[in-house]
């Protein structure tokens, strides 16, 4: 898309916005209907081009993209009239006789870019959290999950006017356009490198951002750990969606007591959950173009001999046993279906090499030791995580979902997500019945004594 047609979608969006016609909380509830209703619609159309950019199954597809999707909607339908209700807050006596409150305000115009790896989920949640805030939105899909991507353009095109939301497609050339405009508010989820762009656009208008980015997310697992029930969840949540998962487990962390039991339990799980054949698994996906499949396979070991099909872009799920922190693997968010193992002694070794590093967008301990889960918790910076388990803090929309320091800033999700793309105005709503005198000149003693004994 031409920069000239870009600027006049954004222009036409801001114009709209100007009317007042997104502010009645109604309006909103009724686009989040219709938009509920046509993913219902096009349910099958959606998870079948899942199915063509990623390899997703049905169910994989509805499980972690389109389901949680219509959560959102529900959730936020559910809460919308709280959310954008005035706060009336306690007013300090000073201030009498006055009402104060907060006013949610949404910022306008805004722009959303969303990544491939879950290409649905991560540009339709944010865009609900949008338009219930308010706003108008240009969304812009990734042009590696193109399937998906013109899925989304019809959907939205059932739903809405270009001048409520608009798709923009394509690539480097239509990013580059639009984020030479002039928008309210952008929100990012993507690599940290396209991150660092879009905050450096964004200086030039000084444009508050969102950015959901990745990093390198510990699992750690210490010698009180149920490893059987570990090894089961591990490899569920570093294999969805072929490892190609922002808050994946990136790489093991265990104890040295329990390695060889928990990468034997993993070596099992792997055949219970994908088959003695991953490879020819129909539910298994693929990797989502020929540069990352070069890539992934570039970081295993040739002596391991891990399988996969070039053809198919799929890489079967591998475990390095003996990897160590100067591996390939080690120095690159992984985004694969590689699990690299390494070892620790103690609890205090595990927090100095986390947090001597950049900050992880998640992290996860198994553990049945309260002692040790809160010690790495509360001692070790990340975005969020679990314990016991991998992957759904995000699923949820009672809590915010992001990254912190170089995973990220701001979340989304909920009433998070409804706050993100709204601005908080204080007023003060003062009364004329009455004037107390203190504040002005000439000060006097009592007057003094007054704001004294108001203001301590």
């Amino acid at each position: 898309m031409e920069a000239e047609k870009i600027n006049e979608i954004v222009n036409a969006q801001k114009k709209y916005f100007a009317t007042g016609a997104t502010l009645p909380v109604q309006y909103r509830i009724n686009l989040l209907k219709k938009l509920y209703a046509a993913i219902k619609a096009d349910e099958v159309e959606i998870e079948a081009a899942l199915t063509h950019d990623l390899g997703k199954s049905a169910l994989e597809g509805y499980m972690c993209e389109v389901g949680l999707t219509l959560a959102e909607i529900t959730y936020m339908l559910k809460h919308i009239k709280k959310f954008a209700k005035d706060k009336t807050v306690v007013t300090p006596l000073a201030q009498f006789a006055s009402r104060s409150f907060v006013r949610i305000q949404p910022y306008g115009t805004v722009l959303i870019m969303s990544p491939w790896n879950y290409p649905f989920m991560l540009t339709l949640e944010p865009l609900v959290n949008a338009i219930a805030a308010g706003n108008t939105a240009v969304i812009k899909p990734s042009a590696y999950s193109p399937a998906t991507s013109a899925a989304i353009e019809k959907l939205i095109a059932k739903v809405f006017t270009p001048e409520q939301v608009a798709v923009v497609t394509g690539g480097r050339d239509e990013n580059k356009a639009l984020l030479e405009q002039h928008f309210e508010y952008i929100f990012f989820t993507g690599s940290q490198a396209v991150g660092k762009e879009v905050l450096r656009s964004a200086s030039k208008w000084l444009t508050p951002c969102t950015l959901e980015l990745g990093g390198k997310s510990p699992c750690i697992v210490d010698e009180t750990a149920n490893i059987k029930l570990a090894a089961k969840r591990i490899v569920w949540g570093k294999f969805l969606n072929c490892g190609q998962t922002c808050v994946a487990p990136d790489y093991l962390y265990c104890h040295e007591s329990v390695k060889d039991q928990l990468v034997a339990e993993m070596k099992l799980q792997i055949k219970k959950q994908f088959g003695e054949d991953p490879l020819a698994n129909k539910d298994y996906g693929k990797i989502i173009n020929k540069k990352h499949f070069d890539r992934i396979l570039g970081l295993i070991p040739a002596e391991l001999g891990a399988r996969s099909k070039e053809d198919t872009l799929q890489i079967e799920p591998t475990i390095i046993p003996d990897a160590s922190w100067d591996d390939p693997v080690m120095q690159e968010e992984i985004f694969g279906p590689v699990m690299p193992v390494l070892t620790f002694k103690s609890l205090d070794e595990v927090v100095q090499k986390v947090e001597s590093g950049l900050r992880p967008l998640a992290l996860y301990i198994y553990s049945s030791n309260k002692k040790n889960i809160n010690y790495v918790t509360r001692r070790v910076r990340f975005g969020g995580g679990c314990i016991n388990d991998c992957i759904i803090h995000l699923a949820t929309s009672e809590m915010g979902f992001g990254g912190v320091g170089e995973s990220g800033m701001g979340s989304y999700h909920g009433k998070i997500g409804f706050e993100t793309f709204s601005h908080k105005q204080s007023i003060v709503d003062k009364k004329t019945w009455m004037d107390l005198p203190m504040r002005y000149q000439p000060f006097k003693a009592m007057n003094e004594k007054l704001l004294r004994m108001f203001l301590k």
